[in-house]
């Protein structure tokens, strides 16, 4: 009797205390990890961390080089005869840069549902793959209207590839180590500049009579794009849980490294409440605000050919002085990324510390003589390292939002205005303001300086929440939830698995 009294309690409180949920409804990686409590040692993590970088971080930066490379074609093509072999007009080619964020606009959110729908990486590969097919018809391309049609399609395909590398950056680090990663990655921009930039040069040597050097430079790069599509639909992951290169113990023991995340790993199903959370959350619109302003400068990207030949450079000069560009984004994202990862100073005020000289080399590209043409090309120099701060604002937006339809809709929304942003800072360099552009520097001087107050902002929003949850009553509302395994039994998932959103777990805490 007493036997059966004390089996009849338990039942009851285990009825009161606890739930159970449909696998559907946590995170991927539940099932795995469900009832293991094994901590890994600091030793077995960094070996395992040693492991998912040799496999992974070398294909993301070869793949994030290729595409800021693909990207960029247009501003290397100016000096390369594009403008005079397709008739493009001052106002024409703007919008061959417009139309190209236009379409990453357009696409943004699709792409970014079709990422938590499908596999990641397989569906990143067939955007490489039709990519680089977009970029190949460019050579045949001898019109605006052409130009135009394929410049849309290359926006739309290359929609899926910072978000994609946003949720893989998530899946298999930790927090503390993102901000260094996703810096690794896209630090490539300046090494896909420098390359781009000897390419050029050595296309400006060739001469054939039925293909111009532009074109030249679209068959290249389309060719190596293709390659790299075919290796990443063979190589890369989808997930920690299905990585072919991790053994099953090892993929279990990745998804216990990022439980100090308390964000998990994936979920492939849409979920409404998370949508509405991340749309009425006021951080969503504040990191938008950045995204925005923060990437008016690098309307710099398919006009910095023209500004450095305005200078007084010949076409031979401003193609290898391109190259300097490169290193100085190279530097500046590494420096911006290890001032971010010091705990004294945190993502925000790294943010602001690389948006001092920029907004001064601003400054002094508008305000100098127009004759000291090495004082502008430095100045110019200087104010590309803006770029930094957004590099290390993408580490952060995946560090400071949980559950994944609410982070996929994050990154939608913060990488639409990224486009926009794009989109219509291309139209300030008009005719009309050429040689010295005061206007357009005046407006990347004051979006580089409202972007910086953004980053204080938010810092301030963060650290006031994560003080406010320090004071609250621990929540066990969630701890003690099980699923039903294949066989039926139940399994108990940790809190950090089952998907909750950064506002519905009271134990997430906000990083700096």
């Amino acid at each position: 009797m007493d036997s059966a009294s004390d089996n009849s309690e338990k039942r009851e409180v285990h009825t009161h205390a606890s739930s159970t949920v449909q696998s559907y409804d946590v995170d991927v990686g539940a099932q795995l990890v469900a009832e293991t409590d094994t901590p890994l040692t600091p030793q077995e993590a960094s070996r395992l961390r040693a492991k998912i970088d040799w496999h992974i971080m070398p294909l993301m930066c070869v793949m994030y080089l290729i595409t800021f490379m693909d990207k960029t074609t247009l501003g290397e093509a100016a000096v390369l005869g594009i403008l005079e072999d397709a008739h493009l007009t001052a106002n024409q080619y703007d919008w061959l840069g417009t139309i190209f964020y236009l379409s990453y606009l357009v696409f943004q959110y699709p792409q970014n549902l079709a990422l938590q729908r499908f596999p990641v990486g397989k569906w990143m590969s067939i955007n490489i793959f039709l990519w680089a097919v977009v970029l190949l018809c460019h050579a045949a391309c001898k019109s605006f209207g052409s130009l135009l049609a394929v410049r849309f399609l290359l926006g739309m395909c290359e929609g899926a590839i910072t978000p994609g590398f946003l949720i893989v950056t998530s899946m298999f680090y930790t927090h503390a180590e993102k901000t260094r990663r996703v810096g690794y990655w896209f630090l490539m921009n300046g090494f896909a500049v420098i390359i781009l930039g000897f390419i050029s040069y050595g296309l400006l040597f060739t001469r054939t009579t039925s293909f111009m050097p532009w074109q030249w430079l679209m068959i290249i790069t389309g060719t190596v794009t293709l390659i790299t599509s075919m290796l990443f639909w063979l190589f890369f992951p989808d997930s920690p849980t299905t990585a072919r290169f991790l053994t099953p113990e090892e993929r279990v023991a990745a998804i216990r490294r990022v439980q100090v995340n308390q964000s998990g790993v994936e979920n492939k199903h849409f979920k409404k409440e998370q949508f509405l959370e991340t749309i009425k959350d006021p951080k969503t619109w504040l990191m938008a605000f950045f995204a925005g302003s923060a990437n008016i400068v690098n309307s710099l990207t398919n006009q910095r050919q023209l500004i450095v030949a305005q200078f007084g450079f010949n076409s031979i000069q401003t193609t290898l002085l391109g190259c300097v560009d490169g290193v100085v984004e190279i530097l500046t994202i590494w420096l911006g990324v290890v001032l971010a990862s010091q705990p004294s100073i945190g993502r925000s005020y790294a943010g602001v510390l690389i948006y001092i000289p920029a907004i001064l080399g601003s400054i002094l590209v508008s305000t100098l003589p127009f004759s000291n043409k090495i004082g502008l090309l430095f100045s110019y120099w200087i104010s590309i390292s803006a770029i930094a701060p957004f590099t290390i604002f993408l580490g952060w937006v995946s560090s400071i939002t949980s559950g994944h339809t609410k982070r996929i809709t994050t990154n939608g929304i913060v990488l639409c205005s990224y486009a926009i942003g794009n989109a219509v800072s291309q139209f300030m360099w008009k005719k009309q303001y050429q040689p010295r552009n005061h206007v357009p520097w005046a407006v990347i001087t004051s979006c580089n300086f409202a972007a910086g107050i953004a980053l204080v902002v938010l810092r301030f929003m963060l650290a006031s929440e994560n003080t406010k949850r320090e004071r609250e009553t621990p929540d066990d509302k969630h701890d003690a939830v099980y699923i039903l395994d294949e066989s039926g039994a139940e399994r108990k998932v940790d809190k950090a698995f089952l998907d909750l959103t950064d506002k519905q777990n009271r134990d997430f805490r906000y990083v700096l």
